[in-house]
């Protein structure tokens, strides 16, 4: 009770809730428990190693959601009841999937509000996209080999995990409670010293690459307090901002929208520096023989500094989850012969999987509405010589770069609107205080811009043969 005074007060003086400076705390405590896997128990044996990792995650859990922890438990031990009964088979997949989202879901009704919630169903929804993937990849080790893409091929796992590793993998101290998502062969070639010092048993030299990334962490989360002080959740839903001129609402809704961002990308780069100090992080070598670091790899700073149209958010906000949706999901779905059908049905897994508020939905639908306009427009540019010249003009290429960077800055803060407020009246009410400005530009794109447009640009430029 003393310690958690201790931080109830600390939080209150700082302006933030109790749950969030414990799970700040945890996530700084990666740092420590990396040096201590390094010293005392890196390259000895692997059952040592795994009773490490879900001693020291359990412990980081239980002292954020307390007796929760036990639906954590529960969800890995049912995957492995199942894997083990099943093997690797369609069914096992099929149960798993079905299991562990249907059980975050439940947890979902029960204990979310109208809030961010900082409860058990955040590690548990980190949770369920390991277990199933560990399901998916035992399943793709029992095909025949040539029939698995280049990228399953690196994760299938021939051999059922054992207890000790469902539990290792899944309660990893580092990516636990906030990801990143690695998956269970990376785990295991880690274990098992693949990733150490050339020639040794040693641990990799990572640490300057690991300072780099808590640097990087510390920054945005400075930066994130620093945009919080100008624009807050609350005030885009004030009389006050919805009387400002236009030009100052889409700046502060742009500033609003990077800053809600900063949030995540400040706690990615942590545990993904801690990740990295423990070695999980290894990526093979570059041209130079260099070790490269980006094995679980979150958040793309330089593309997402530099975006020019929201597909490369994509490729840069949240990739281990997006390769996961990707690899899991869309790819699997390749049945449709649609790849807007998989497209939506991947999005909406992702909105499905981040609960049951409404405003998770229009994000996605947002995020859809936005790569179909973006596609279309390229399509038309490509398929029209006098746009393709036009847009070619090197002396409009500053011009339009600049354009394109106010463009992704202050729409994406659009999208962000109903995935951060929620609640369907909050969300309204902050789209009518922004002029509708997303409604305007992207849903009356297939409905009144592109039919016009390709009407006056129509397809002049014969496709080469392939």
């Amino acid at each position: 009770m003393e310690n958690a005074s201790i931080v109830n007060k600390l939080s209150e003086s700082i302006g933030t809730t109790e749950p969030a400076l414990k799970l700040l705390f945890t996530i700084f405590a990666g740092y420590p428990l990396a040096l201590i896997h390094r010293k005392y128990v890196y390259g000895k044996e692997a059952s040592l190693q795994h009773l490490f990792f879900i001693l020291s995650g359990f412990s980081l859990g239980y002292w954020n959601y307390g007796r929760d922890m036990y639906h954590c438990v529960f969800t890995t031990f049912f995957t492995y009841c199942t894997l083990l009964l099943l093997n690797g088979t369609a069914s096992a997949v099929a149960v798993t999937f079905i299991f562990n989202l249907g059980y975050l879901l439940t947890g979902y009704y029960f204990s979310s509000t109208q809030n961010y919630d900082i409860n058990w169903t955040m590690p548990q929804c980190i949770l369920v996209l390991r277990l199933i993937a560990v399901a998916f990849d035992y399943y793709d080790g029992q095909q025949p080999i040539e029939q698995l893409s280049s990228e399953n091929k690196k994760v299938a796992l021939q051999k059922r995990p054992s207890i000790l590793e469902m539990f290792g993998h899944a309660f990893f101290p580092t990516s636990f409670l906030v990801g990143p998502q690695f998956s269970m062969k990376r785990y295991q070639e880690f274990v098992a010293g693949k990733y150490s010092r050339k020639g040794t048993n040693l641990p990799p030299d990572c640490a300057e690459e690991s300072i780099r990334r808590l640097c990087m962490g510390v920054f945005y989360l400075i930066v994130f307090q620093v945009l919080g002080c100008f624009v807050t959740d609350e005030y885009l839903l004030t009389e006050e901002f919805g009387n400002r001129n236009f030009f100052k609402r889409m700046l502060l809704m742009g500033t609003w929208g990077r800053y809600t961002l900063y949030k995540y990308i400040s706690c990615w780069l942590l545990t993904e520096g801690s990740c990295i100090l423990f070695g999980l992080a290894y990526n093979g070598e570059d041209e130079k023989g260099e070790p490269k670091w980006n094995g679980v790899e979150n958040i793309r700073v330089d593309i997402f500094e530099n975006t020019t149209e929201f597909g490369e958010y994509i490729q840069s906000f949240n990739v281990n989850t997006n390769h996961w949706v990707a690899q899991y999901v869309y790819k699997r779905l390749k049945f449709l012969g649609n790849r807007y059908l998989s497209q939506i049905a991947a999005l909406l897994f992702l909105a499905v999987w981040h609960g049951f508020h409404s405003g998770y939905y229009v994000c996605f639908f947002f995020e859809f509405a936005t790569m179909y306009m973006e596609r279309d427009i390229k399509s038309l540019v490509k398929s029209n010589e006098t746009l393709t010249k036009f847009f070619a003009l090197p002396q409009l290429q500053t011009p339009i770069q600049v354009v394109l960077r106010i463009y992704t800055f202050v729409l994406m803060g659009w999208c962000l609107l109903p995935f951060a407020l929620f609640d369907f009246r909050s969300y309204l009410q902050a789209f009518a205080n922004c002029s509708y400005v997303g409604v305007i530009v992207f849903c009356f794109w297939p409905i009144i811009y592109a039919p016009i447009l390709k009407l006056v640009f129509k397809k002049n430029k014969v496709r080469k043969a392939e």
